[in-house]
């Protein structure tokens, strides 16, 4: 009598993690259509119901993909804000929209350490930049604060699965950091109010 059929397990996050990566295979300048969908239907079914062994090999197969194409949009601290016409106020560009979807991918994959590089040109990018306190940039300026905080909770779980060291981790937090300083006095500066606040606490309270 043949042996019943068991059910591959997965574990919820090995499920999270797929779900993030299926989303990250997007590109941020790229149109989801119906054929796009009914692939991401097809392949998000062949995981579920293939071997946990599929499941790892794709996912690493996805993360090697985005190391690749974040290697070729690398967001830099050019054309992710202008200014509004009274020529004193910053507001975002489309570029800053992709450079956070870029940087969104990653850290949804457990590519926390990636995400930072792009998330620090952000910050350097407000540098000198004026606000005002309760307009649109302000608000632009706190979701990419809460980015910070998800990216770094995305870094600790990469450090805990063994997917990269700390030498690695203290670099790139460092390299956040001193953006994220550099913020602070500027603001102070000027008079304005500090907008990384939940990402300055992430980085304090992360002993690595």
């Amino acid at each position: 009598m043949p042996a019943p059929e068991v059910a591959p397990v997965h574990t919820h996050e090995t499920t999270k993690t797929l779900g993030h990566v299926l989303s990250s295979l997007r590109l941020p300048h790229q149109k989801t259509d119906d054929t796009t969908t009914s692939l991401r239907a097809i392949t998000r079914n062949l995981l579920a119901t293939g071997t946990p062994s599929l499941a790892a090999a794709f996912t690493a197969a996805a993360r090697s993909r985005l190391r690749q194409t974040s290697a070729k949009r690398i967001a830099t601290t050019n054309g992710l804000f202008t200014t509004s016409h009274n020529g004193i106020h910053a507001i975002p560009t489309p570029e800053l929209d992709n450079a956070l979807a870029r940087a969104r991918s990653l850290y949804g994959a457990g590519m926390g350490f990636a995400s930072l590089s792009i998330l620090s040109s952000i910050v350097k990018a407000t540098v000198g930049l004026r606000w005002e306190e309760d307009g649109g940039m302000a608000d632009v300026l706190a979701v990419i604060d809460a980015d910070i905080s998800q990216a770094i909770q995305s870094c600790k779980e990469e450090l805990e699965g063994g997917r990269n060291d700390t030498a690695v981790a203290q670099e790139a937090i460092s390299n956040l950091w001193s953006g994220i300083e550099e913020s602070a006095r500027d603001v102070e500066i000027w008079g304005g109010e500090f907008p990384y606040d939940r990402a300055s606490n992430s980085i304090e309270c992360w002993k690595i």
